[in-house]
C-alpha cells in the first residue's frame, strides 16, 4: 500500500521501542544487549536487502526448495544450542526458525498450485481505501477466523508432538513442562508446531478466505 513516510517511519520507530523496551522490563536482556540486536539488525538488513529478490524467487520456484528450506532451518535449530542449562531463547528461536520455514512453505506451495493470492505486481502500490462499515466488517471476520483457525491448528500439533518426541526419545512425559525442557523434545515440538502454524498462515487460512469470498 501507498502511505506516508513519516507514517511509516512513526510506526516502525514505536514497533521497534515497545519490543527493545519490553525485553528490558521482562528482564531477558540488558540494554547493551538492545542496542547490540538493533546495530545487528541494521547489519542484516544491509546485507540481505539486495538479494531478497533473489531468494523469493529460489523459495517459490525451485523444485526442492521446501526440502532445503526445512533442512536448513532444522540444522539451524540443532546446531545453534549445546546449553548446560534450559533457557527461554531456544525454543523462541526454534518457534521463529519453525514458522519462517512454514511460511516459505506455504508461499511455495500457493507458487506450484498457480494460487494468485496476492495483487499482480503492475497494481502496485496499492492505495488505501476509505474505511467503510462492510470493509471495517470484513476485516473482523477474517481476523477472527485467522485467528481461530490458527489457535486450533497451534493446539492439534502441540497435542500430537510432545508425546511422540517424548516417545521416540524415550522421555518420560509424567511431567509435560519438565519434558518440553529437554532439547529433543522442545526443539521438534516447537519446529513442527509453529511450521504448520506459518504454513496455515500462508496456504489454508488464504484459501479458506477465497472459497468464502473474504479474500
Amino acid at each position: 500500500y501507498q502511505y506516508p513516510l513519516m507514517f511509516g517511519l512513526i510506526l516502525a520507530f514505536c514497533w521497534c521501542s515497545l519490543v527493545c523496551c519490553s525485553r528490558i522490563y521482562m528482564g531477558m536482556h540488558s540494554i547493551l544487549d538492545v542496542i547490540a540486536g538493533f546495530l545487528y539488525a541494521i547489519l542484516i538488513l544491509a546485507v540481505f536487502h539486495p538479494v531478497v529478490d533473489l531468494i523469493d524467487n529460489f523459495n517459490l520456484t525451485y523444485k526442492y526448495a521446501p526440502l532445503i528450506i526445512i533442512s536448513l532451518h532444522l540444522a539451524l535449530g540443532i546446531f545453534s544450542f549445546t546449553l548446560d542449562t534450559w533457557s527461554t531463547s531456544r525454543g523462541d528461536t526454534a518457534q521463529i526458525l519453525g514458522c519462517g520455514a512454514g511460511v516459505a512453505c506455504g508461499s511455495h506451495v500457493n507458487y506450484i498450485l498457480g494460487l494468485q493470492l496476492d495483487p499482480a505486481p503492475h497494481t502496485l502500490p496499492l492505495s488505501l481505501s476509505s474505511l467503510t462499515v462492510t470493509v471495517f466488517g470484513k476485516a473482523i471476520l477474517r481476523l477472527l477466523i485467522g485467528v481461530i483457525i490458527l489457535l486450533l491448528t497451534k493446539v492439534a500439533m502441540k497435542k500430537a508432538t510432545i508425546p511422540l518426541a517424548c516417545q521416540i526419545f524415550r522421555v518420560p512425559h509424567d511431567d509435560v513442562r519438565r519434558a518440553r525442557q529437554r532439547m529433543e523434545v522442545e526443539l521438534p515440538y516447537r519446529y513442527i508446531t509453529y511450521g504448520m502454524v506459518g504454513f496455515s498462515l500462508m496456504f489454508i487460512v488464504p484459501c479458506l478466505f477465497h472459497f468464502i469470498g473474504l479474500s
